[in-house]
């Protein structure tokens, strides 16, 4: 039996490699820091640990995360394919995730993370140079298809056009089953505002139960690309913000628009809300201030919320834990944090509190 690779690779948003690296101190001391470029870095593994294929690296900060297995250079894009299999070896594929590191910061020169040309077309080289095309699925490099949980994936990022870094994990979380954490979205020709991309993100990685017909708030609203992806699903939407919708919004049958701040509305209008979207341009503790005066409100009820938690410093990503604790104190019992794709500098808190849970702090 092979021994197992003493590398992990991590590749992240540009910038938040110091946030990776802290996670990554407090929560596995025993990995070393061993590489690492704007977007993209190495651990080194301890000898003969027993971490699976599937492991969860606890990280709000890592967007992709597998074992690596060695990295290949050259100029000829035939031997970096042919490359790619020599390091790969014999292991059982199914899937195959290429992607690039990012080039830039969210928003830098409207730069938004991707899967581009250069990774798809090198991802149907790998597929069709397959040595053993029988063990890959029928479309191992289809990009608006995840991959299946459970899926042992060939994981290859372009660090560099000429540096490719082979590894591999097994698809589990949502995030892992698309390459590079990066799900296949574009905005719509009718959206008001990118805010539609970070919310549709968060709810597919969330996997919320937000049925139709539900009735949802949103603070921070203005100007309404957040509240559209809401509608599409059918969602009732009341979006309280003292800033101007987009009249798109203001003419939506199932959109009320509540022109104030959070805190100047009444509690009552929360009674029948049972989600809650938090996206304000103010520092985590006052988002969270704002969330907590309505959803501890005796007549209130939110039964889940998805909150986006700005950082003006990237030294209050050691906060976070502190944060994810605050929700739970509220009675949420199923609370998770990610850097999503379309974040910029903040992450994305998704929350639930079950309804069985919900009975209990009641009979309290």
């Amino acid at each position: 039996m092979a021994d197992p690779p003493q590398f992990l690779f991590v590749t992240c948003q540009v910038g938040a490699e110091p946030a990776v690296k802290g996670e990554v101190a407090r929560r596995w001391p025993e990995f070393r820091f061993a590489f690492s470029r704007p977007g993209f870095l190495t651990f080194k593994l301890p000898k003969q640990h027993r971490l699976y294929a599937d492991f969860d690296l606890e990280s709000v900060f890592a967007r992709a995360y597998g074992f690596s297995l060695g990295k290949i250079s050259g100029d000829d894009p035939r031997q970096l394919v042919q490359g790619v299999w020599e390091v790969f070896g014999q292991r059982p594929a199914r899937r195959i995730h290429v992607w690039p590191r990012d080039s830039a910061e969210p928003g830098d020169h409207d730069f938004e993370p991707s899967i581009t040309p250069a990774a798809a077309k090198a991802a149907g080289a790998i597929r069709r140079h397959c040595p053993c095309p029988e063990m890959l699925d029928e479309k191992a490099d289809d990009l608006v298809r995840p991959a299946a949980r459970g899926d042992f994936v060939l994981d290859c990022v372009l660090v560099e056009p000429d540096e490719w870094w082979v590894g591999y994990h097994r698809a589990a979380s949502v995030a892992s089953r698309w390459p590079g954490g990066i799900m296949p979205l574009e905005l719509p020709a009718g959206a008001v505002s990118r805010a539609w991309l970070k919310m549709e993100e968060a709810l597919r990685w969330s996997e919320l139960p937000m049925a139709a017909g539900a009735q949802c708030a949103e603070l921070g609203s203005a100007p309404g690309g957040a509240s559209q992806a809401l509608l599409d699903r059918g969602l009732i939407v009341m979006g309280i913000d003292p800033a101007e919708m987009h009249p798109d919004l203001l003419a939506h049958p199932r959109f009320t628009h509540i022109r104030r701040r959070a805190v100047q509305v009444r509690r009552r209008q929360f009674r029948k809300i049972r989600w809650l979207t938090v996206d304000m341009n103010v520092a985590p503790n006052f988002t969270l201030d704002a969330v907590e005066a309505i959803v501890t409100h005796p007549e209130v009820h939110v039964r889940g919320m998805l909150l986006t938690l700005k950082l003006p410093d990237w030294k209050l990503a050691e906060e976070i834990p502190e944060y994810l604790g605050r929700v739970r104190a509220w009675g949420y019992n199923r609370v998770a944090a990610r850097q999503l794709v379309h974040n910029r500098r903040e992450v994305c808190v998704a929350a639930i509190q079950k309804p069985f849970r919900r009975r209990l702090l009641r009979g309290k």
